[in-house]
């Protein structure tokens, strides 16, 4: 779904000519899991995603489809990604652009990012997810910095809104 710089829809591409190129600005979400014992679920993205393969991410990412509101597509995408039945809610959004030098795709993405409770198993659908692990939130960006491009460009951006905008920070 195509969107202006403030988040509204303007119209619809396909995913694949909205990725190349320049990019075209779409709605995008990030979700962060986390559990009573402050961590959060990272997942490894599968060898055959079209761009950022193999990088760690937040717990689920993808696109709201037309007329789906974010946590519906958010919760949507948590049984389709990791096996979880779970809900999350908005706590905020950012815009970035990230170029992939690997698939020569690039991300231009309005992003909201939610955060929700989850205690339970994980079914990581391997089409999507090549690993899983839960990690503690509060040690997260010192991970990031010993390996950056080990991670999704846009997971950092999504933990900047986290801290912002909740008063306690999973």
């Amino acid at each position: 779904m195509l969107v202006d710089d403030q988040g509204i829809p303007t119209g619809t591409m396909d995913k694949l000519a909205a990725h190349s190129g320049a990019g075209a600005l779409h709605s995008a979400f990030s979700v962060f899991l986390y559990d009573t014992a402050g961590r959060v679920l990272l997942q490894r993205r599968a060898a055959q995603k079209h761009h950022f393969r193999n990088k760690w991410s937040n717990t689920c990412c993808s696109h709201p489809l037309p007329g789906e509101t974010v946590t519906a597509a958010a919760s949507r995408r948590l049984l389709q990604e990791v096996g979880i039945t779970a809900s999350a809610e908005v706590v905020g959004s950012f815009t970035y652009r990230a170029p992939d030098l690997d698939s020569g795709l690039i991300e231009v993405e309005f992003d909201y990012v939610l955060i929700g409770q989850y205690e339970g198993d994980v079914s990581p659908n391997p089409d999507e997810v090549s690993e899983v692990q839960w990690v503690n939130f509060q040690g997260l960006r010192e991970q990031i910095a010993l390996d950056p491009e080990a991670y999704t460009p846009w997971l950092t951006l999504a933990l900047d809104v986290i801290e912002q905008q909740t008063p306690t920070p999973i």
